[in-house]
This record gives structure tokens, C-alpha cells and sequence, in this order.
């Protein structure tokens, strides 16, 4: 008797187990499903799932950084993630990094950039005997790190950043190949996540910070100018949008040497970028909102798979603001080469 209560006690559970939860095989099966889930909290969600484990209701919070709505978390998803979010940390997910250090622009590096219309006028003439070519080689270095986070119990945070573009005449050789230009940026950013629906996007931090720009030349090729700034980003699926504004830091007139440029950059720019298959599209616009003489510059950048740590990049320029010492030249450059991908 003990024996068939045993059995029946066996028999009972294993049914049991066959109703209520996936079979060793299933669960396999689920488990490697959820792997490939690239989003942190739908990964989580698909093993409580597989596991047979329910998730309590979250409540509604009126949290303006709170997590997007569910039309875009499919979307977003699919892409790998909100592309804000990783680059600013604005949910709890992405705020768990390893690495103190984060890419902050593109980093990348040009080795045949090609100008068609180059200033050589300048450099020349602060160089006599040297003779600038079309064909030159451009990079970008371009980092950041938070400095604090939460600022007292918000959810804002401060970010110090640091870009570096340098244009090398690497094929000059004859004139022991020159750095024709390099600019250096840093910045301080303060952040804001938020997430407010403005009908096709969405709001999704504002910035506000201090940024300075120069090139560390002496006179006469001397440029460099002060600016306070506020960054507004916006999402929806896998386009984003962020909108750069500035305005500028007035100086003495003495030790002013670009006081028109603001006339030729304006008061701030556009960026939009999307992902189309495998490519990565973006663009940006700058005008500088005057009637007369007005003046533009657009930048198109794609990027593609290429090697495991590296994307095939191509980027193309016109107009006017590229470098500093070009700020006030028209630019019409194309270069080809690889960007370093978000690590």
C-alpha cells in the first residue's frame, strides 16, 4: 500500500509539473530565446517567463524619466535599445556601466578625406615655403565621464567631456607631412531624462552646460571662442533627434580672434540619425538664420558592419564651420574610413 501511494504521489507531481510549467526541453529552448533579447529588463522578463515566475504590476509613477511607452519598447528593442538612453544613461538599466570612461561623439578615424574647395590661402601665409594638398587624413577622439550622479536625490546628472578633430596633410610628405589643424572641446553637460510625448517623438532629455573650443594656435592662426549651451534630445523607435544650441561668451574685442563667427555657425545645429538594415544614417544641419548672406553647413555620415570592434564609416561635409580655421571658408570634403563602435 505504502508502495502504490508512493507511486501515485510520483505521478501526481509530475503532472503537476507538465501543467504548470514547461518540460526540460521547452525551457531549453525558451532560455535561448531569451539570449538573444539584446534589452536588459525584456531579457529579465522573458526568463521569469520561461521560468514560470510572475512579475508583480508595477504602478504607475508619474516619473518624467520613467520608461517608454509600450508602442516603442517592440521598436526599440528590435534595434538594440533606446540609442539615447545608452549614450546618456537615462534609464536604470543603461546607468549600469562598466567602464567609468564612455565615448561621447564619434571616434573614428578618415585616412583619405578628399576637399575640394581647400582653404590654403591660410596656412600658407603663416607658413611661407609649404604647400597644402586636397587629399589629407582626418580623426576623431571623443570621450566623457560622469561626475556625478543623482545630483542631490534627482535624477540629474554632470557629465565632463572631451573632443579632439585633427586634419593631417599625412600624404604631404615633401613637407614633412603637418598637422594642418587640430581643435580641441571640452565640456561640462548636465543632464535631465525625461519622457514626455510630443506627438510623433519623444522627449527625451534636456542638457544644459558650458563648452569651450579652440584650436591652441598663436596669432595669426589663432581661433577660439566660449559658449553656454542647451541640448534637447528626442526618440521615437529607431530615429532620434537632438537639437544643439548655444549662445555665445562675449570677449574683449583685444583677444577676440573670430568675432564673426557666429554669423557663419550660427546660434546651433540638428542631429538626426536612424538605423536602415544594417546601416547606421545620420545627419546633421547648421544655418545661420540670417536673411543675408545666409550660410549653411550639412554633414551625412553611414556607417556599416565591417570588423568585430570596427564599422565602415563614411562621412561628407559642405559648407561652412568644419574646423575652426576653416570656420569662415566653404568646405566640400568627402572622406572614407572606420568608427570605432559604442564599446
Amino acid at each position: 500500500m505504502k508502495r502504490l501511494w508512493f507511486f501515485a504521489g510520483c505521478l501526481l507531481a509530475g503532472l503537476i509539473g507538465m501543467l504548470g510549467g514547461p518540460g526540460p526541453v521547452d525551457a531549453a529552448k525558451s532560455y535561448e530565446t531569451c539570449a538573444e533579447i539584446n534589452d536588459d529588463a525584456l531579457r529579465l522578463r522573458c526568463y521569469d517567463e520561461a521560468a514560470g515566475r510572475s512579475r508583480p504590476e508595477q504602478p504607475d509613477s508619474p516619473d518624467l524619466a520613467a520608461t517608454p511607452p509600450p508602442e516603442q519598447r517592440a521598436t526599440i528593442a528590435a534595434s538594440g535599445g533606446s540609442a539615447l538612453s545608452r549614450i546618456w544613461q537615462l534609464d536604470d538599466e543603461s546607468r549600469r556601466r562598466r567602464f567609468a570612461i564612455m565615448p561621447h561623439r564619434q571616434n573614428y578615424i578618415l585616412p583619405y578625406a578628399y576637399n575640394f574647395t581647400q582653404d590654403k590661402a591660410t596656412y600658407e601665409k603663416a607658413n611661407p615655403g609649404t604647400e597644402i594638398q586636397n587629399a589629407e587624413s582626418k580623426f576623431q577622439l571623443s570621450l566623457k565621464m560622469k561626475l556625478w550622479e543623482d545630483i542631490f536625490g534627482t535624477k540629474m546628472d554632470l557629465w565632463a567631456a572631451y573632443t579632439q578633430v585633427s586634419f593631417w596633410q599625412v600624404y604631404n610628405t615633401e613637407f614633412s607631412s603637418p598637422f594642418r589643424e587640430t581643435n580641441y572641446e571640452p565640456e561640462f553637460l548636465l543632464t535631465y531624462p525625461t519622457n514626455i510625448d510630443l506627438w510623433a517623438l519623444q522627449s527625451r532629455f534636456i542638457q544644459v552646460g558650458i563648452n569651450h573650443q579652440s584650436n591652441g594656435r598663436g596669432e595669426p592662426l589663432s581661433r577660439s571662442w566660449n559658449r553656454f549651451t542647451a541640448n534637447f534630445g528626442f526618440e521615437r523607435g529607431v530615429f532620434n533627434m537632438i537639437l544643439k544650441t548655444w549662445v555665445r561668451i562675449p570677449e574683449k574685442d583685444s583677444q577676440d580672434d573670430n568675432s564673426d563667427i557666429t554669423s557663419y555657425l550660427g546660434y546651433g545645429e540638428l542631429w538626426a540619425g536612424t538605423i536602415w538594415g544594417n546601416y547606421h544614417l545620420q545627419l546633421m544641419f547648421r544655418n545661420n538664420l540670417r536673411f543675408d548672406k545666409n550660410r549653411s553647413a550639412l554633414q551625412c555620415e553611414v556607417s556599416f558592419p565591417l570588423l568585430e570592434y570596427l564599422n565602415g564609416y563614411i562621412q561628407y561635409f559642405v559648407g561652412y564651420g568644419e574646423s575652426l580655421i576653416d570656420y569662415n571658408h566653404y568646405t566640400n570634403r568627402i572622406g572614407v574610413g572606420v568608427m570605432v563602435k559604442d564599446w
